[in-house]
């Protein structure tokens, strides 16, 4: 993703034009839940290839089976949950429908994430033409990519959002995003030391990842966020150290 600020950027607008009466406070799992969606898949589908290449550790391993998964630390995606699956039939008006039977899959077989993923998308007040446009943009996100970290690119674009949603959402946007300008002054007020900063009282996933981003550049770090320790069903955050 070359272009990761106009991609951001596309992303949003298209995004926005799903919202037709609803809060942002609504919309906004709509177009997070499908982010999550791209970012397992790919996950997925990178070890999916490697199994089915059966070479080195992975000689003899089944791709279908979800223990392979499970022992990698990666979501089990079931086969009409994929992607690619989705994407192929993103013109169909019934994509509402097979994006909320996806999630509802993939909660089956990942006990983790049981009643976490949203299945709202066959609400008859979204869009089905938008939504199937949102979902070729959300495609073109390469979360696998050489040279890109996936959690780093799924924590800059999931962060983007949130701050655009709560610009949208107006005096309520605090209620589920913490600026970073807030976040570094709360850090340097309170000067923390390292696991203090990401506690519950911290605030969202977002600014607690932040909070400990800033104690990493003086204090050192491992680079993955504790609320997704705490919660593996929480998006992941993964910081540069």
């Amino acid at each position: 993703m070359a272009d990761n600020n106009g991609l951001e950027k596309t992303l949003w607008a298209t995004a926005d034009k799903l919202r037709s009466n609803m809060d942002a406070a609504e919309y906004k799992h709509v177009v997070l839940g499908l982010i999550f969606l791209k970012y397992i898949s790919d996950a997925f589908n990178d070890l999916f290839v490697k199994l089915g290449a059966g070479q080195g550790e992975y000689e003899g391993a089944d791709p279908e089976d979800p223990d392979e998964y499970l022992a990698n630390n990666i979501f089990f995606v079931p086969e009409k949950a994929r992607w690619q699956s989705l994407q192929d039939r993103a013109k169909q008006p019934e994509i509402g429908k097979f994006i909320d039977d996806a999630m509802d899959a993939i909660e089956r077989i990942n006990p983790p994430l049981k009643g976490v993923l949203p299945k709202i998308y066959a609400d008859p007040e979204l869009n089905k033409q938008r939504l199937g446009e949102l979902i070729d943009l959300i495609g073109t996100i390469g979360f696998n990519q050489d040279g890109h970290q996936a959690q780093d690119l799924l924590g800059r674009v999931y962060e983007y959002f949130l701050g655009q949603f709560a610009d949208a959402e107006g005096k309520k946007g605090g209620q589920f995003y913490t600026p970073a300008s807030i976040v570094k002054l709360l850090v340097r007020c309170s000067s923390p030391t390292m696991g203090a900063c990401t506690t519950a009282a911290a605030g969202a996933g977002a600014c607690s990842c932040r909070a400990k981003n800033l104690c990493s550049t003086t204090r050192g770090a491992s680079k993955t966020c504790p609320s997704s320790a705490r919660n593996p069903t929480r998006l992941p955050c993964v910081w540069p150290a």
